[in-house]
């Protein structure tokens, strides 16, 4: 029997696809990736096993998910149509890379997901595996199986005592990160619909969050965030503490119309404290300690880095240019930055650094003013020259 690694999440899909992949003669491998969904990985190996999986890699992956993945998306400003701060995006090519390094150490052939034929992930997968070992075969049951609907895997899971949680009654569709949620299906397929707060798991209602402000200090070092109130904290929990403070003030909520790489704009809703927090501070971070022909070049650069990530191309050449650029623009980026969250808001209130370019005796209308406004006119009659 050919040898398969299938990124198993325990989900309906993927369990479908132990028993179908077995009925096309693989020998069944999954590879179970923790990037921080909070489920209980011990129940979802014996789910893989009894579904019929020969063996079961499960990876801790969380604190290389927030070190290599989520602080280089932060330091490059990506937020994918001014909206996306790329959550479940960042993990895909962590999960493949993870999935290519299985492979070869069971010897295996092939990989397979459980991606759709209409989403991203199935780009973001098959291209960083093409990537990194173009000999592997690529399998995706959900593009080629018989099923063609939900129900019929249900169905089909039932009929092979498939163990799935998932039921005809639940209508969306969620994945989940330490970093965030993405959600969509069911009611939010039409625009025009608000979403039902059920949806929400990180975040209150703005409704129902605190009537005061929350005001919150976050120092970087090097453009990566090091510390919250002055508490210096590992990558991981800081991720998680910007979750929690953020979740608590109704932060990081976003209902986009989104262009999907295939080709169909679809609806998706996102949860993002910690991300939406260090976008902002860090960008305004930036706005202090860069020149600004930096400043304006790194902010063409970022759309760019963010697409990338969309695309699926984060094991390319560009990618990797650009971190180099990315990377040599941070180093003064240092510094703090103060928030205010409230009801849904994260507002930048106050910003410092011993890199800040700011000049109070150049900027100041006060008594403290330096500026020789003698200049101006010879500077706008210069400038004005070429349209004269």
């Amino acid at each position: 029997m050919k040898k398969v690694v299938l990124a198993y999440s325990g989900g309906l899909d993927t369990s479908c696809a132990i028993k179908w992949l077995q009925d096309k003669d693989y020998d069944v491998v999954a590879m179970i990736a923790d990037v921080g969904q909070g489920e209980d990985f011990d129940a979802i190996k014996e789910r893989a096993l009894k579904t019929g999986a020969s063996k079961v890699h499960v990876l801790n992956l969380q604190k290389e998910f927030v070190s290599d993945y989520v602080f280089p998306a932060i330091r490059a400003n990506a937020m994918y149509e001014n909206k996306y701060l790329l959550a479940t995006a960042l993990s895909r090519p962590l999960i493949a890379k993870h999935q290519v390094e299985i492979a070869h150490k069971e010897k295996a052939t092939a990989v397979a997901h459980g991606c759709t034929g209409k989403g991203n992930d199935q780009v973001r997968f098959e291209t960083t595996i093409r990537l990194l070992d173009p000999s592997l075969e690529h399998i995706a049951p959900v593009r080629v199986w018989e099923f063609k609907t939900r129900d019929e895997e249900i169905d089909y899971a039932k009929k092979h005592k498939i163990p799935v949680s998932v039921t005809k009654k639940s209508p969306y569709s969620i994945d989940i990160n330490l970093y965030g949620r993405s959600i969509e299906c069911g009611i939010l397929e039409d625009p025009w619909a608000e979403p039902p707060e059920e949806i929400y798991h990180f975040t209150v209602s703005p409704e129902k969050a605190p009537d005061k402000p929350t005001y919150i200090e976050v120092d970087f070092k090097d453009g990566t965030p090091v510390s919250i109130d002055g508490k210096v904290y590992e990558p991981l929990a800081l991720i998680n503490k910007l979750n929690e403070v953020g979740g608590k003030n109704a932060v990081g909520r976003v209902d986009a119309i989104e262009n999907r790489l295939v080709g169909i704009k679809s609806r998706e809703i996102y949860e993002n404290p910690a991300g939406l927090i260090l976008y902002l501070a860090h960008q305004e971070l930036e706005s202090l300690v860069l020149d600004r022909e930096t400043a304006h070049y790194k902010q063409l650069i970022s759309p760019k880095y963010a697409q990338l990530i969309y695309n699926g191309l984060w094991e390319t050449p560009l990618k990797k240019q650009l971190d180099a650029y990315i990377n040599e623009t941070q180093k003064n980026v240092t510094g703090t930055v103060r928030l205010k969250l409230y009801k849904g808001n994260c507002i930048v209130v106050g910003r410092k650094s011993k890199f800040s370019r700011y000049k109070l005796q150049l900027a100041t209308y006060g008594s403290e003013d330096q500026f020789d406004q003698k200049m101006a006119e010879g500077f706008l009659k210069l400038w004005a020259m070429p349209y004269s």
